[in-house]
């Protein structure tokens, strides 16, 4: 291809311009993932919560409070705090012991990981029956 064929078939506008259309297409497309992302793990956030809220006595017998943010489902109990959060289509629960911390948010004693609701539902089940007598 000669030179006079290269500047007819292609500038520098054009190059820069198809370049940034295609960066542009995958920001659309990283942004897309992100928010479905994000849309799953406040979907399993609110399932949840939805399966814990619906025995308040047994909530109440336990002492708990129940709690929750976008992403995270929390569990109080005045010596104790049990948290599932939801990132990338999994849960981080954790167990944490209020009577020896120094703040409201007391560092995790246990966590394990859990690749669905029920599964994170087993495991503050798991960490509750740890933490009563």
């Amino acid at each position: 291809m000669t030179r006079t064929t290269l500047t007819q078939s292609l500038s520098l506008r054009q190059a820069y311009k198809a370049e940034i259309d295609r960066r542009e297409g995958d920001r659309l497309d990283r942004e897309a993932k992100e928010r479905a992302q994000q849309e799953s793990d406040h979907a399993a956030a609110t399932a949840l919560f939805a399966a814990l809220e619906g025995d308040p006595d047994f909530l109440s017998e336990h002492g708990l409070h129940l709690d929750r943010t976008r992403y995270a489902v929390i569990l109080d109990h005045r010596d104790f705090r049990l948290r599932a959060y939801f990132e990338a289509e999994e849960a981080s629960v954790t167990s944490a012991d209020r009577r020896t911390a120094t703040t409201p948010t007391a560092a995790p004693r246990k966590q394990a990981m859990a690749a669905s609701v029920e599964e994170a539902l087993i495991l503050l089940a798991q960490f509750l029956a740890d933490e009563t007598p």
